[in-house]
């Protein structure tokens, strides 16, 4: 399946459109909306302008209010703009009139991330993964007469008398959701093998935010070439290296990002993918401490561990990033309360930071900065996973030490 999004080669101006609720403040939003226009860029597409609704709750059936949403019009149809973005995932119900009402092509969050990973996926595996997403998307969302489903259908006794051309869609798309299945089915089987054949080494899983910097310490680590760059979703496919320290080896896995509000669809999908977060003895949580919203983030990669059930797994807490830091100190006169760009690096460790001695290290992959110390703690915990599992090798550590 191709991408949703379609253009020209040229950059396409796009409208992002956040709401304000009691469960979200202005702040809170402005800040959903940067990852959204960070989202937007990914995909090829460029943010120019932000509309924001205060509502107490989403409404029903414009998502904004058709005073806002007329507003949106008037700018949309004045500065020649192709794409609407929202943030939140829109009902089948609100991006049918929302559509009628602007004419533009419409998008949801949702939408946008299965077109970044639809971009992004390069192996067999992600490209059946995101396809399925896709189709799961878009099942419940069928309101045009899709002939070019039809036409891959094949046509002699596939029409019954009085059905619609939805239906057909319908029913095309779920024999392909079926088809996809099966073909992940066989896949896994094949990972699961792989992941047998590995032996009883232990496995470590990088995991954590998307762009937190996972990729760029894999390469630091296991020395290799995986590949690594500054917008989301980098890395779909699971790379799995062999590293050794100190002559003890392991199995690190890069693993795919996570990111707040990530569609359920693709959770759904990617189950294999995850599977080495799943089966991993560590899991490296790796943060960008210079993100204003870093212990939010930290709190969306629990929650995804917790839904997969890795929550009790142990974690070295690794805050990368720190060359990117940002420390603007407050004038003399200023009486305001202290906000997160007026905190020290120094000050950011000795709250509750300071309490995970010995898993919890503070770092620069892309200037190596502590790269070494890392390497250490690893290799401590690793050793440690290794006694519990080969006993018997307890005493060549110590000849080794010694």
């Amino acid at each position: 399946m191709k991408d949703f999004i379609i253009t020209d080669g040229q950059s396409e101006k796009v409208v992002l459109v956040g709401l304000i609720t009691p469960q979200q403040n202005e702040c809170k939003v402005t800040e959903y909306l940067d990852e959204l226009a960070f989202l937007a860029e990914t995909a090829g597409i460029e943010p120019v302008r932000r509309f924001c609704q205060k509502l107490d709750k989403p409404d029903s059936i414009t998502f904004v209010g058709s005073g806002k949403l007329q507003e949106i019009k008037e700018y949309v149809v004045e500065n020649d703009i192709g794409i609407v973005v929202f943030d939140d995932e829109l009902s089948p119900k609100q991006l049918r009139n929302i559509e009628k009402e602007l004419q533009v092509r419409i998008l949801d969050r949702t939408h946008l991330i299965l077109d970044i990973f639809a971009r992004r996926a390069q192996t067999a595996h992600a490209k059946t993964q995101v396809e399925l997403a896709q189709y799961k998307y878009m099942l419940p969302r069928l309101t045009r007469l899709w002939t070019h489903l039809e036409r891959q259908r094949g046509g002699v006794g596939m029409r019954g008398p009085g059905e619609t051309q939805l239906e057909i869609d319908r029913r095309i798309i779920l024999d392909k959701i079926a088809k996809l299945k099966k073909e992940l089915i066989e896949i896994d089987q094949q990972k699961s093998s792989q992941r047998k054949n590995r032996g009883k080494m232990v496995r470590v899983a990088l995991v954590g935010y998307t762009n937190v910097g996972k990729s760029t310490l894999m390469n630091l680590l296991s020395k290799s070439e995986v590949f690594a760059e500054d917008k989301l979703f980098a890395t779909l496919d699971t790379t799995v290296r062999k590293v050794i320290i100190e002559n003890l080896p392991f199995l690190l896995s890069d693993t795919v990002g996570f990111i707040r509000k990530l569609p359920t669809e693709l959770v759904e999908s990617f189950k294999s993918t995850l599977d080495e977060v799943r089966e991993a003895d560590l899991l490296v949580h790796i943060v960008d401490i210079s993100h204003v919203s870093f212990e939010e983030q930290i709190e969306v990669v629990g929650r995804t561990l917790s839904e997969i059930g890795c929550a009790e797994k142990p974690v070295v807490m690794v805050f990368n990033k720190i060359d990117l830091f940002k420390f603007i100190p407050k004038e003399a006169d200023d009486l305001t309360p202290r906000i997160k760009e007026n905190i020290t690096l120094g000050e950011l460790k000795e709250t509750w930071m300071s309490k995970m001695p010995g898993n919890c290290i503070f770092i620069s992959a892309k200037e190596q900065t502590n790269v070494n110390t890392l390497k250490s703690i690893l290799y401590e915990q690793v050793k440690i996973i290794h006694i519990q599992r080969f006993p018997y090798n307890d005493f060549l550590y110590e000849l080794y030490e010694n």
